[in-house]
């Protein structure tokens, strides 16, 4: 009788173990990664995952050759799109999202138009979510005879619409040309008429969490403070997002975020931008709290 009350026992020690192991299950998380970067550039993040929550599924997704990231942004939305959506109907308690850099601006596109989604976070890292405007190593190497004060002159053309940094590529002293002529961000944010804008708010504020990481060392997104919604004026004066139109008309969702309590921004000095998505300091102050 001791025996087999024994055996009772671990029978049922272990369905409690295994009712436990799934209660605490956590959420599958999508890695979209930025400009020329590929999965290899995310294990350091991937092992962080695992550590805090272990057996959590974690995709890094991958567009399989690193020039496809200079795509135009609705293209990769649409590529990124079709392997994200299979992994979210399989995801019965929904997903988080992790884009870094350019990456970031592809989420919201796809946020923003598919109107099923299960986001539960969105973690924005060190994504130019407000635009980029400034002279650095990635714009040298795209644009060698061009610097950050005329290279309007290209993006503001249907040619350069063609290359993803020109979709986001804001020049705070074209702002008019900018709206005409951004086929990707001006359109997110609804700053240009859009029939579809109000679907597309909706669908962004499915989302429960966003979650906008960056800092002052960066030395890539510029201003730093678009990485938050910041953004120059037309002095090159950095205003911050509360008192940004795209906020304060809550153009495609941030002031009601902010009004849910559902904005959290986390600012980290020290940190250059190739190293956000490897640094353990970042991922254990602003990522993983958000990973349940």
């Amino acid at each position: 009788i001791a025996v087999g009350t024994m055996q009772g026992a671990c029978v049922w020690s272990l369905v409690a173990v295994c009712v436990l192991c799934v209660c605490v299950a956590y959420k599958p998380v999508i890695i979209v990664h930025g400009l020329f970067d590929s999965p290899a550039d995310f294990i350091n993040l991937r092992r962080f995952i695992n550590l805090s929550h272990p057996g959590t599924n974690v995709t890094v997704l991958d567009l399989f050759d690193r020039s496809a990231s200079l795509q135009p942004l609705w293209k990769q939305v649409e590529g990124f799109t079709e392997v994200i959506y299979p992994i979210m109907q399989n995801a019965a308690e929904g997903v988080h999202l992790i884009c870094y850099s350019q990456g970031g601006l592809v989420c919201r596109g796809i946020l923003s138009t598919l109107p099923d989604h299960n986001v539960h976070s969105f973690i924005s890292l060190s994504s130019p979510q407000a635009g980029q405007y400034g002279d650095t190593d990635y714009l040298k190497y795209l644009f060698p005879q061009f610097v950050k004060f005329n290279l309007y002159h290209v993006c503001y053309t249907a040619v350069g619409q063609k290359i993803s940094i020109c979709n986001y590529w804001n020049d705070p002293h074209h702002r008019d040309m900018y709206i005409n002529s951004s086929d990707y961000l001006a359109l997110l944010d609804n700053e240009r008429a859009n029939p579809n804008s109000t679907a597309w708010k909706q669908n962004f504020l499915r989302i429960q969490k966003l979650v906008l990481i960056g800092g002052a060392d960066d030395g890539v997104i510029t201003p730093w403070q678009s990485s938050q919604f910041g953004f120059y004026d037309e002095n090159e004066t950095v205003v911050e997002m509360k008192n940004q139109k795209v906020f304060l008309m809550d153009l495609f969702g941030l002031k009601t975020l902010y009004t849910r309590g559902d904005l959290i921004l986390c600012s980290m000095a020290g940190v250059a931008h190739v190293f956000w998505h490897s640094n353990e300091t970042v991922y254990k102050t602003c990522i993983e709290k958000w990973l349940t």
